[in-house]
């Protein structure tokens, strides 16, 4: 349990952004899997559910620990002990994921339409954003506070920032 637990975490330790374009069905250990992504997509028809109590065991490998972290508390707890089936507007209402779109295709175009967009972006700063944004949900608002500042002291490149701010000044696309 412990190694698969891990090898789910390390999608949320990754440096890097993780996107799920979420269709068809849901269910068990894939909702252990979106739960440690940083957005989710959804297809108007996916299925929802967490299925483990309906066989007699509680999840195990994340869900139970991430998603009340996710949406709210009362309803992932109805979520885990019924085992209820839940649709991805429902989801989307509950914040457990960012967009729902017309199928697959279009979740998945989607998907890669945000990583393009995010790969524009600073590398370095993508990863002070994931990291300070993940710490900040698990820690204090003002220990969250001192993460980021010590972050940016370490971290912050001036050629970065300064490639940015031209490219903001000049209305071009900034090159990382």
């Amino acid at each position: 349990i412990q190694r698969f637990q891990a090898s789910l975490s390390s999608l949320e330790q990754s440096r890097v952004p993780v996107i799920a374009a979420i269709h068809g069905a849901c269910i068990g250990g894939a909702v252990d899997l979106i739960c440690c992504c940083d957005v989710r997509l959804a297809a108007k028809d996916v299925r929802f559910a967490i299925e483990e109590i309906n066989i007699g065991m509680a999840a195990d490998v994340g869900t139970l620990q991430r998603l009340p972290k996710l949406i709210p508390f009362g309803i992932a707890a109805e979520l885990a002990l019924t085992g209820r089936r839940f649709g991805a507007d429902e989801a989307a209402g509950w914040g457990l994921v960012n967009a729902v779109h017309e199928d697959g295709d279009a979740a998945r175009a989607a998907a890669r339409d945000l990583a393009a967009e995010i790969a524009q972006k600073s590398p370095l700063a993508i990863a002070g954003v994931k990291t300070s944004i993940t710490y900040a949900r698990d820690h204090g608002v003002q220990d969250g506070l001192e993460q980021i500042a010590v972050w940016n002291a370490g971290m912050l490149r001036s050629e970065d920032l300064m490639r940015a701010i031209q490219a903001r000044m000049t209305k071009a696309e900034a090159d990382f």
